[in-house]
């Protein structure tokens, strides 16, 4: 009489089988897979991306400056206005020319639209002015820059670099960026400051991010480039002030550019996610329309 071979194991649960409920043979490990949805990250393609960082630092720190430089009287708000101008001319002509204007004749807008917006933005913003210069008066001058300073960091915490994230919100960073100039232009000198002032808040932290957003998917190379004087830039007029802050700073815009970098490549290698049969099922198939 032949031997009756013993029962394999079978990993289904609708058989009774002479096994404890928690067995498992030896072909469990056998599908253990690591790091399945790992992403590999390139160090110079990390450093490219971490440019959008170095930007919106540069734009808030070029805005301060801009605010301590009317504030001392060393920048008058004609000369501000006009500079602001010519690069809004400028910034505007490139916007359309570096995609030929298919974005223009995708969104179906027109120049006219554009010059509306702005008559109405730019009326609205000098008419409220004498409001905006004398609307925090009855409020000390350390309790508005600490407020400004909180408004610009929020600014950057939910600024949009391009990531999908659930704290990403390009309206509310705007707005805390636009909250963080009204404070710091009831504090400057005549109600044109303030209108100088908010209208190039609105220009730097709202059409410029527009513009490195297009340079940077159409042309790599000049968002790498503009990237780099406006850095420059912002460093040197930072300079003028505290060469320290201006070292400081440098320092800062490096760790972010270079090391961050670095350290995210490094501690890739040290990645060590596992896959296998003890994972949580998943749904793949669209159960929307049970939900009709």
């Amino acid at each position: 009489m032949e031997p009756v071979p013993a029962r394999r194991w079978q990993k289904v649960l609708y058989e009774r089988q002479p096994f404890p409920d928690n067995y498992v043979d030896q072909r469990f490990l056998e599908e253990l897979r690591k790091n399945v949805h790992a992403r590999q990250y390139r160090y110079w393609a990390v450093v490219f991306q971490s440019g959008a960082v170095v930007q919106q630092l540069c734009s808030v720190c070029v805005f301060v400056l801009t605010w301590w430089y009317m504030d001392a009287g060393m920048l008058s708000p004609q000369g501000l206005f006009g500079a602001a101008l010519v690069s809004s001319l400028l910034g505007y002509v490139l916007f359309d020319a570096v995609d030929g204007g298919a974005g223009r004749w995708e969104s179906g807008r027109t120049r006219w639209a554009d010059l509306k917006s702005t008559l109405v933005f730019a009326a609205f913003t000098y008419g409220f002015s004498p409001v905006l210069k004398t609307l925090t008066e009855s409020i000390s001058t350390d309790t508005i820059y600490a407020m400004s300073a909180l408004m610009l960091l929020g600014h950057l915490i939910f600024f949009d670099y391009g990531a999908n994230a659930a704290i990403v919100s390009s309206t509310l960073s705007l707005n805390m960026a636009i909250f963080a100039s009204v404070c710091l232009a009831s504090r400057l000198p005549r109600a044109l400051h303030a209108f100088v002032m908010v209208t190039f808040a609105m220009q730097i932290f709202a059409l410029w991010p527009m513009l490195q957003k297009k340079l940077k998917a159409r042309t790599p190379q000049c968002y790498v480039g503009v990237t780099v004087l406006f850095a420059l830039a912002a460093l040197a007029g930072l300079a003028t002030i505290s060469s320290v802050g201006a070292v400081l700073f440098a320092s800062l815009l490096l760790t972010i550019s270079c090391l961050c970098p670095y350290c995210l490549i490094r501690l890739q290698l040290l990645k060590d996610n596992i896959h296998g049969p003890w994972d949580e099922a998943e749904i793949k198939e669209d159960l929307s329309r049970f939900l009709m």
